[in-house]
C-alpha cells in the first residue's frame, strides 16, 4: 500500500509560481509512475504531468507545457511540480497518483493510489 500526501497549495497571484510536493509512504516510490492531475470546480478531472519511476520519462498536458515542471527524488519519496507563469485557468484541486509500471499515461482510471489533493487557487 502506498500513501501519498500532497502539499504546496495556496493563492498566489495570476503570474505567480507554486511549488507543489508529493511525498510517499508506506512502500518506496521506486518501481512507480507518478501522475499529477487537477480539478477545477464543475469540471472533470484531467491529467497535468507524470514521470517515470527512473525520472526520464516526463510527459505533461499541452495546458501546461512550458509552464510546468515534474521532477522526483526517489531517495525521499517525493515527486514535485513547479508550476510557472500561473494563470486563473490553472485554478484546481491538484492530485497526485501513482501506478507501477514505467510509461507515463495521461489515463486517471490506470493509477492505483491517490492523494487527498491540494488546493491551488491563481488570482488575477
Amino acid at each position: 500500500q502506498v500513501q501519498l500526501v500532497e502539499s504546496g497549495g495556496g493563492l498566489v497571484q495570476a503570474g505567480g509560481s507554486l511549488r507543489l510536493s508529493c511525498t510517499a509512504s508506506g512502500r518506496s516510490f521506486s518501481g512507480y509512475v507518478v501522475g499529477w492531475f487537477r480539478q477545477a470546480p464543475g469540471q472533470e478531472r484531467e491529467f497535468v504531468a507524470g514521470i517515470s519511476w527512473s525520472g526520464g520519462g516526463t510527459r505533461y498536458a499541452d495546458s501546461v507545457k512550458g509552464r510546468f515542471t515534474v521532477s522526483r527524488d526517489n531517495a525521499k519519496n517525493t515527486v514535485q511540480l513547479q508550476m510557472n507563469s500561473l494563470k486563473r485557468e490553472d485554478t484546481a484541486v491538484y492530485y497526485c497518483a501513482a501506478r507501477l509500471g514505467d510509461t507515463v499515461y495521461s489515463n486517471q482510471n490506470l493509477y492505483r493510489y491517490w492523494g487527498q489533493g491540494t488546493q491551488v487557487t491563481v488570482s488575477s
